[in-house]
């Protein structure tokens, strides 16, 4: 880094948050923060949806895509992302990292923008083998397909 550049850094520190310039969140921090998001999903699983299919003795056998406790799981992962991104726009791994997701004109997340990215974005995402993730390792504003689809963009704090 130049002299120049560390003067600029230093003094957008000083600016209020309005009226710093972005920095996005790059491809590693997003894919730490969704691994803890996982992590958490995944305890949230063993501890409210498993014990719930034990109580009513419902089968937790993995049967395939559509076995009552797979749509259970399922529910469970989406419904976190969603309510998390709506509620706070961030989840808790993009807490943890220091990350939030913005809507790219700058207006408040709707439930229409959230479902959008979080559901159907993230789910074509993945059924493409994960290939629309790894566009954030190389858009210029680190958009993944996602975020593409929803107009979104996910920012450091």
């Amino acid at each position: 880094m130049t002299d120049m550049q560390i003067t600029a850094t230093l003094a957008d520190h000083h600016l209020p948050p309005a009226e710093r310039p972005l920095c996005y969140g790059g491809f590693w921090l997003r894919f730490w923060a969704y691994c803890l998001d996982v992590i958490v999903v995944s305890s949230l699983n063993r501890l409210i949806v498993w014990p719930l299919f034990r109580l009513f003795d419902w089968p937790l056998a993995q049967d395939g895509l559509f076995a009552p406790a797979a749509v259970a799981a399922a529910v469970v992962f989406y419904a976190y992302f969603v309510l998390m991104t709506k509620a706070f726009g961030q989840t808790l791994g993009k807490m943890v990292f220091g990350l939030k997701v913005v809507d790219e004109r700058g207006e408040p997340l709707t439930w229409l923008t959230v479902l959008f990215r979080e559901v159907v974005g993230k789910f074509i995402a993945k059924k493409l083998l994960f290939i629309g993730f790894l566009f954030v390792a190389f858009s210029e504003k680190k958009k993944g397909m996602h975020d593409q689809f929803a107009d979104t963009i996910v920012v450091r704090e």
